[in-house]
């Protein structure tokens, strides 16, 4: 049982590591994509880049839910294979693109199947102990950080072979680990732990109501999303703001993203195993 766990833990990382760096990979160029698609300047591309990820994560939040509690009534596996295979057909699109609106197309499809981190994390917490709780979490962590090392530093370098070649990476990436895990990943979740799938509790704003009736997970919900409100605003215009303001290749937006996923794996991997046994996750926590 412990080697099968060791297993699977294994498998989620690169799984979640490759998802992680098809993302990257496609970072670096999304400004000169849109600029192009659009006939407009770089600095004039931001804004449809926003909307972009605005389409993504708006179908995220009203699918999520739903996505999850498929995952609890068929397992984790399915779910988590058919996000990976949505996010393949998502690059397709978007390197096929021959206008902006094709690229709104592919951004929903990723924000309808859009479950890997999500499901991946319940994959973790249905196989760990509570002792191996937080250093498996922080292997999340640790894919994510490699991930955005690896993934936007090679998109940069493949610009060089054209805007859309970074997409047609991501997708064979995408294509790939959700076929090798159609024969490799073991289900999780077993069938006794299984629940039916309900409306009421897949409704996103029913989620929002039963963060209200917990405080304590409503607080954790809401240091997350300020977390990721600060983070994704950087994000979503560093590209097309260094590209613009210092007049960077997609091959330096690229290493200056990598920067960021060396410091997020070294803390994730590294600082996470050393600090959480001695001081505890809610210190940890609190640190943060």
């Amino acid at each position: 049982m412990a080697n099968n766990r060791k297993a699977a833990v294994g498998f989620i990382f690169i799984t979640l590591l490759i998802d992680v760096m098809g993302w990257g990979l496609i970072i670096p160029v999304m400004p000169r994509l849109i600029s192009e698609l659009k006939h407009i300047d770089i600095n004039e591309a931001s804004p449809y880049g926003a909307w972009l990820l605005s389409a993504y994560a708006i179908t995220q939040f009203l699918f999520a839910p739903v996505i999850g509690n498929l995952s609890d009534k068929y397992g984790r596996r399915p779910v988590l294979l058919t996000s990976l295979f949505g996010f393949g057909i998502d690059y397709l699109f978007l390197a096929l693109a021959p206008t902006y609106g094709w690229l709104f197309v592919g951004r929903i499809i990723a924000g309808l199947t859009g479950a890997s981190f999500t499901t991946g994390a319940a994959y973790i917490a249905d196989i760990s102990t509570p002792q191996t709780r937080a250093k498996n979490f922080g292997m999340i962590g640790a894919a994510f950080g490699l991930g955005f090392v690896i993934g936007p530093a090679l998109g940069g370098l493949l610009a060089d072979f054209g805007v859309r070649a970074p997409f047609y990476a991501a997708a064979v990436l995408c294509l790939v680990n959700a076929l090798y895990g159609y024969f490799v990943l073991p289900e999780s979740l077993s069938k006794e732990n299984r629940r039916p799938f309900e409306w009421k509790r897949a409704n996103p704003f029913g989620a929002l109501k039963f963060l209200k009736k917990r405080p304590a997970i409503g607080g954790l919900a809401l240091t997350f999303f300020l977390i990721y409100l600060a983070a994704q605003a950087v994000q979503a215009n560093w590209s097309f703001f260094t590209i613009y303001r210092f007049g960077w290749t997609e091959k330096l937006v690229g290493l200056s993203l990598a920067v960021v996923g060396v410091t997020v794996g070294v803390v994730q991997a590294g600082l996470t195993r050393v600090i959480n046994p001695k001081l505890g996750d809610e210190k940890v926590f609190m640190l943060d």
